[in-house]
């Protein structure tokens, strides 16, 4: 297991800045969560997406090569962990973790420590493991949706660690999703036969080394007769997808 989480980004994560570019309308919701804070912290932060620009930030990251990827532009970043915050109590006003609590190898004692540290609201955009089969990818790669189910906790056990007073929902991804995670294309299936853009991606690191070439060529073959359009090509038209990606927002008792 890597350092921080069950994904070693040091070998897997050269790539995120080109791939995994933030979602202005993602970044909407995330921001909107953050209420006032002008102080915000970035735990998992990876290469900086979804950090807002109009308030001082300060990112947390795990992995050098992550780290170094971070534009010149972006919040200064240090090398932690979720589980061990060198921070205070109440040093931030708000905390953000984007889409990667699921990595972490222990998930209570990051959550605890995320509302240890922040004053007001922490942010949490997590995947929704009950809804990851709407996607079309199952169709093709069951063992990836599989691998993500068993990855994922659940929203409601991400709540109840957060705050007092908690709340979940579903955020759109738009059909021009700029964030290249794998729903990003549930329009767009094409992209997902890129094979910088699934390396992206680090569900597909935990499948066994035949499932990706079998997806390759099953969804190759599909798009080439047609069968797919057949199958799913309503979803090139639909402006957003409603699928795993979730918004989680947990408050102290008094706020």
């Amino acid at each position: 297991m890597a350092i921080g989480g069950d994904v070693d980004y040091d070998s897997r994560g050269a790539g995120y800045a080109r791939h995994r570019r933030a979602d202005r309308r993602i970044a909407t919701h995330i921001h909107a969560a953050l209420g006032d804070a002008r102080t915000v912290l970035n735990v998992g932060a990876g290469a900086g997406s979804y950090e807002p620009q109009d308030r001082y930030v300060l990112a947390l990251e795990p992995s050098d090569v992550m780290r170094a990827q971070r534009p010149r532009t972006a919040a200064p970043a240090v090398r932690g962990v979720a589980g061990a915050l060198p921070f205070d109590d109440g040093s931030f006003d708000a905390v953000m973790a984007v889409m990667t609590v699921h990595q972490w190898p222990d998930l209570e004692a990051g959550l605890a420590e995320l509302r240890r540290a922040s004053r007001g609201p922490v942010v949490v955009v997590a995947g929704n493991g009950e809804r990851l089969e709407r996607f079309w990818l199952n169709d093709y790669a069951p063992e990836l949706i599989a691998a993500e189910k068993r990855r994922y906790p659940s929203l409601e056990r991400i709540a109840a660690r957060i705050g007092a007073r908690a709340s979940i929902a579903p955020i759109p991804i738009p059909i021009d999703c700029t964030d290249g995670l794998c729903e990003a294309f549930y329009g767009r299936p094409e992209r997902l036969l890129d094979p910088a853009v699934r390396a992206a991606q680090s569900s597909w690191s935990f499948l066994d080394p035949d499932v990706e070439p079998r997806f390759v060529a099953a969804l190759s073959a599909d798009l080439a007769s047609g069968r797919w359009d057949e199958r799913h090509g309503e979803y090139r038209h639909a402006p957003t997808f409603c699928g795993s990606l979730s918004l989680v927002v947990g408050y102290r008792a008094e706020t």
